[in-house]
């Protein structure tokens, strides 16, 4: 493992403002995340966890601070610029898993492969060996609706791991899921962590994915109120 964050923050801050009214959701966020690392955010409702992943993966700009990836500040990056860096070098999961209704399972999985440039033949073998990697290729040609919540999330998870991304980040990815299903779907992103190195930074509210990190950031009221490195995360 470098050294050298793979995503470091300086002094992040976020605002929103709805007419005259100010409200602050970061309040300076020094942050280092590095490669390899299994971390989540945690922290109560309006601490600021789902704003900062947004910020990390560049689909929203800081109202003050740096975003650094990889070294390189993202504040000075057009619009374009910000979108080829998140189809390269940043994976998504949701809560609401954001799966393209008319595009079947392998389809969805391939997609961000063919925004890529990648041919065909290419990003469909890639694709499926992800699905058969997650235990899910038999469901290549179902379409998200004919298939259940945990398994479009194991999707959901495929498509933001097949492009070999710096880092995933995931947005409460157990919240729709029962404790069963929650538990499956934890064990195989370590697994993809351990196995494979891939990052993974959660924002999260759930003690069952909590207890499996090697790594806890709190936030409270847009600050880092708490930053605990576990040598290893309890077995499940």
């Amino acid at each position: 493992m470098s050294n050298s964050p793979l995503i470091r923050t300086s002094d992040l801050e976020k605002t929103y403002k709805t007419g005259s009214i100010e409200t602050p959701a970061l309040r300076g966020v020094d942050l280092e995340l590095h490669e390899k690392e299994f971390t989540a955010v945690a922290g109560p409702s309006g601490s600021g966890k789902s704003t900062l992943l947004h910020l990390l993966g560049g689909l929203d700009r800081p109202t003050g601070g740096e975003i650094y990836l990889e070294g390189k500040a993202m504040s000075g990056l057009s619009k374009d610029q910000l979108a080829k860096l998140r189809l390269n070098h940043i994976g998504f999961v949701f809560q609401a898993y954001n799966l393209i209704p008319v595009l079947t399972v392998l389809e969805n999985t391939a997609f961000v492969l063919e925004l890529q440039g990648i041919v065909r033949s290419q990003r469909i073998e890639r694709a499926r060996r992800i699905l058969g990697e997650l235990g899910i290729e038999e469901y290549a040609d179902q379409y998200p609706n004919r298939i259940s919540g945990g398994q479009q999330q194991r999707v959901a998870v495929a498509r933001a791991v097949v492009t070999e991304p710096s880092i995933v980040l995931a947005d409460e990815p157990t919240a729709n899921l029962d404790t069963a299903t929650s538990l499956d779907l934890i064990d195989l992103m370590r697994r993809l962590n351990e196995e494979k190195g891939a990052t993974f930074f959660f924002a999260t509210h759930d003690n069952r994915l909590l207890d499996r990190v090697n790594r806890l950031v709190t936030l409270v009221d847009g600050r880092v109120a708490r930053d605990e490195v576990r040598d290893s995360a309890p077995p499940p």
